[in-house]
């Protein structure tokens, strides 16, 4: 996961965020309500402040919430034309947020769109909302104004990916073989997946704590326990272990 914080992507809390460019060049012609969901409040408040100027951007942030329930609930009260969704929530992922909010999908009059916005690039986490319903994938890098424009053409009904992501989604797409399951994988949660392809690219446990807004100790446990889960001695062991699967 690339680190909200960039200076080309979303401004992160303690950044003075720089208003998004107006979508609709200032005429105020152009609106969209969106919901925000993200287990990070920090996240959720750069965001805000990128894109959630409405006389500016044209977007008006109608709710947010930090995991599966709060979701469901915001989603349902405010029925927002377009959800900005995490990949990875408590209480089950964004996968089981579009599987409750389908019957919203499936509105003809008020469809509730969904566009993913995740720290992870993983092909199975963007094949998984895709197939879920979600109409797009991109990832936290995105700079404001790219994300507005992505956001007003989901709600239009387009499909909006990251330029490197469409790729996964076509190949999925193309094969009528369901992928293989990986028994090893499936034993680690999402935030150890996520743990474990940071430190296969060879990032300290500094940087991954600050990327995933936890603490070191945190990260410290979750690479024990992946190493006890896949019966592993050290992290070297470990790149090559995520290596051999394509996952760095």
């Amino acid at each position: 996961m690339s680190d909200p914080t960039e200076a080309d992507g979303i401004a992160g809390a303690g950044e003075a965020a720089e208003p998004a460019q107006p979508a609709n060049g200032g005429t105020g012609e152009r609106r969209v309500r969106v919901v925000l969901v993200d287990d990070h409040r920090m996240f959720r408040t750069g965001v805000q402040a990128e894109i959630g100027q409405t006389a500016e951007t044209g977007v008006e942030v109608v709710g947010e919430a930090a995991d599966v329930d709060q979701a469901v609930t915001v989603i349902t009260a405010t029925r927002p034309e377009v959800v900005l969704l995490d990949v990875h929530l408590p209480g089950g992922g964004g996968v089981e947020v579009l599987r409750r909010c389908a019957p919203l999908m499936g509105d003809a009059d008020r469809p509730v769109r969904f566009l993913a916005l995740s720290v992870s690039d993983a092909a199975e986490d963007v094949i998984g909302v895709i197939r879920g319903g979600a109409r797009g994938y991109v990832t936290k890098t995105i700079t404001g104004t790219d994300l507005v424009d992505s956001v007003f053409r989901v709600q239009e009904g387009d499909a909006v990916f990251s330029p490197r992501l469409a790729g996964f989604v076509l190949d999925a797409f193309a094969s009528t073989d369901a992928p293989p399951v990986d028994e090893d994988m499936d034993r680690l949660t999402q935030r150890e997946r996520e743990v474990l392809r940071l430190i296969a690219r060879g990032y300290a446990y500094k940087e991954i704590a600050k990327q995933l807004y936890i603490s070191v100790k945190t990260v410290e446990s979750h690479v024990s326990a992946v190493l006890r889960k896949l019966q592993l001695s050290n992290r070297h062991e470990l790149t090559r272990w995520a290596t051999a699967r394509r996952l760095v």
